[in-house]
């Protein structure tokens, strides 16, 4: 009996997940098991947790979600909670598995993780498999290597739109055959040393985790109300649930696929039409894409100060009362801290919003861009390493940005993007927690 684990990651879903479909065909028996790694819920060296309530509770939505999937298929997940390098090898050991396929990292921390499960899979003579499953250009089919892509976004794009493809999805499987999989257990918030903080009613969506919300949200941005149709001119809106897709919290945890998205959306064109607002979707999936690419090209150089240009640049000395008031919505400046209101309050914020407040953390405050970043890795929903990162290196002035030092104008910003000052209004009148 050939029997395989699959360690799901960020990569919570059963529709296109190449890792999956490679285990079951390898494979007389499959054993999916879910770890939450203790080191994603412990302080940064920032003072941060690095996964704050609102992501954590998304989370445990999305492993309870997959689970429910796959025991419709026969299946279930084992969920532990631990260090994966000792809780996988356990269960290798309990299964008597003889490979274990998994997602394939990128980051810093992420690539340590799986080194020091490797190293204790060897141990135990089990292999270790990793796929690429997150982006919607595979690495393989770029028309460079990585560490010759272009270090401006706008080269790696044209050349990769022009000279690569996109691979079709992987279908989902009809049935997966697994050992006996014991009822789950999930940890609660308090498991994880954290507070539920209850989402303000002012949200621009009820976030809910798990790939069968993840392809209710496409089908209704895409199908029910043609949102699509209006993305490039609604996309730096401030208030509602469908001035841009959302997709971004069920793409982090892998619920949704790029590709899949990428499919759904040629369906869309062929039923309705293509138009410079669908073209702007597989774009932004492309910059999402180029972080990834980057991470892996740079490695931990995205987590330090002088970031992948190895630039000097001037930091004001710590601050925490100003770092406070930042967080708190309590600058001064009324579009800032209307947009951190929102993200304190739900765990969300505008693409426009985030570079507002980024660039105010960086070019006004002059303070440094990493302590932003993993206020953002704690807070954020759709808190993704690659993107979360590369941004906030990009806007600090030490990223992808050719320009370097990419200052926002805030006072002209609320003008353009909140002109009857609206959102101001909704996040900075009668506030209550």
């Amino acid at each position: 009996m050939k029997r395989a684990v699959i360690w799901f990651k960020t990569d919570l879903r059963l529709h296109d997940n190449e890792t999956l479909v490679k285990a079951i065909a390898q494979s007389d028996e499959v054993v999916p098991v879910y770890c939450f790694d203790e080191a994603q819920f412990k302080e940064t060296v920032y003072g941060f947790q690095k996964t704050g309530s609102f992501r954590a509770q998304f989370l445990v939505e999305s492993v309870a979600d997959l689970d429910k999937n796959l025991r419709a298929l026969g299946s279930g997940l084992i969920v532990v909670k631990g260090k994966p390098e000792v809780e996988i090898p356990k269960i290798v050991q309990q299964y008597k598995a003889f490979k274990v396929f998994a997602k394939r990292e990128v980051a810093h921390e992420e690539k340590q993780t799986d080194a020091l499960v490797q190293d204790e899979l060897f141990k135990l003579k089990c292999e270790f498999e990793t796929y690429s499953t997150s982006t919607l250009y595979h690495a393989e089919d770029l028309p460079f290597s990585i560490k010759d892509i272009p270090d401006v976004f706008t080269n790696f794009r044209k050349k990769t739109e022009k000279d690569a493809a996109i691979r079709n999805v992987f279908e989902k499987p009809l049935a997966i055959k697994s050992p006996e999989i014991p009822e789950r257990s999930l940890p609660t918030l308090e498991d994880l040393g954290l507070q539920k903080s209850k989402i303000d009613s002012r949200a621009v969506l009820r976030f809910k985790g798990g790939e069968t919300e993840a392809l209710l949200r496409m089908n209704h941005y895409f199908f029910e109300t043609k949102s699509i149709y209006k993305y490039k001119e609604m996309r730096n809106g401030l208030i509602g649930a469908d001035y841009s897709s959302k997709f971004s919290a069920w793409l982090a945890l892998g619920c949704l696929s790029p590709r899949e998205i990428y499919f759904e959306l040629k369906k869309y064109e062929a039923k309705y039409e293509a138009n410079e607002s669908t073209y702007w979707l597989v774009f932004e999936l492309l910059w999402r894409d180029y972080f990834r690419f980057m991470m892996k090209k740079y490695h931990a150089k995205f987590f330090q100060l002088a970031g992948i240009q190895n630039k000097g640049i001037e930091v004001n000395k710590h601050n925490q009362s100003q770092l406070q008031d930042w967080i708190e919505g309590n600058t001064g400046v009324d579009f800032v801290d209307a947009n951190m209101l929102e993200l304190k309050l739900t765990g969300f914020m505008s693409n426009r919003g985030r570079q507002n407040v980024a660039s105010y953390f960086c070019n006004d405050l002059k303070l440094d861009w990493r302590y932003g970043a993993a206020y953002f890795e704690q807070q954020l929903i759709d808190y993704d390493v690659c993107s979360n990162w590369g941004n906030w290196a990009y806007l600090a002035g030490v990223g992808n940005d050719p320009r370097g030092n990419r200052y926002f104008n805030i006072e002209k910003q609320a003008q353009d993007y909140d002109k009857n000052a609206a959102y101001r209004k909704l996040w900075l009148n009668n506030f209550s927690e």
